[in-house]
């Protein structure tokens, strides 16, 4: 790796880093890089997902006063995660390369809606509870603990806007705010990074240059997308949200066309 290149691998984890912390979708920053300096699909996505933890887990930090009286629920939305990020890993190992690209573009799709549609199904839902006299489960329920399941099988398997699918599926099932949930999401993705990236490295090719210099990046950028994300009223990180999405759909499909 030249320095010009090793340059470009560090700007793009700073780049991951704080948008992962804000939104999600900083795969679709680091994951190009690695490719155009010559590494090889699977230890570029390996690589990348070991990188990105570290920012994963300073964004968490930096958002540590939004997690507050939320330790139960991460411990029950932590362990599914758990299982669907070492299950999506598993799958990476296994499954053709292109097994997931045609549906990925949908599940991404389907998720921006969710998170437009979000204010008002969260107000039909409470409504529907307050007519039959019930309280909204503390963790969600089991529908979104599937769905949290299926895309935590999804975020070990690649990754691209697994931010977007997290708060898609929280946001209509749990009465908090879009602050509160963000910081939710980052402890989640950074438990699946963990587990996937631990799996990745006993069975993948790793480039520990890449790693190295991701994980640096990362770091960084969690920092400064916890300090920058926080500050955002909800209708603008909404709003974020749906123009990460966006541009997310718009790569994936523009690569496998």
């Amino acid at each position: 790796m030249s320095p010009a290149e090793a340059l470009a691998v560090l700007a793009a984890g700073i780049g991951a880093g704080t948008i992962n912390t804000i939104v999600g979708s900083g795969t679709l920053i680091t994951f190009p890089v690695l490719l155009a300096i010559g590494l090889p699909p699977v230890t570029a996505n390996v690589s990348n997902t070991l990188g990105l933890v570290s920012g994963s887990i300073t964004g968490a930090i930096g958002y540590r006063r939004e997690l507050g009286g939320q330790r139960p629920r991460l411990l029950r939305l932590g362990t599914v995660c758990l299982v669907g990020g070492l299950s999506g890993a598993v799958l990476l190992t296994t499954l053709p390369s292109g097994a997931f690209d045609a549906i990925v573009p949908v599940l991404i799709g389907i998720a921006l809606v969710l998170v437009v549609l979000q204010p008002r199904l969260a107000r039909a839902v409470q409504s529907r509870r307050d007519r039959a006299g019930t309280a909204a489960p503390t963790h969600g329920g089991p529908v979104l603990l599937i769905g949290m399941l299926l895309a935590s099988a999804y975020g070990g398997y690649f990754g691209a806007a697994q931010g977007v699918l997290y708060l898609s599926l929280m946001g209509p099932f749990l009465d908090e705010p879009l602050q509160r949930l963000n910081g939710l999401k980052n402890v989640l993705a950074a438990v699946v990074n963990g587990i996937a990236a631990l799996f990745f490295v006993f069975v993948a090719p790793m480039d520990w240059a890449a790693v190295a210099l991701i994980a640096v990046g990362a770091t960084i950028g969690g920092l400064i997308g916890a300090r920058v994300g926080r500050r955002l009223p909800p209708m603008a990180l909404r709003g974020l949200i749906v123009a990460v999405g966006l541009v997310a759909i718009v790569q994936l499909i523009l690569k496998h066309s």
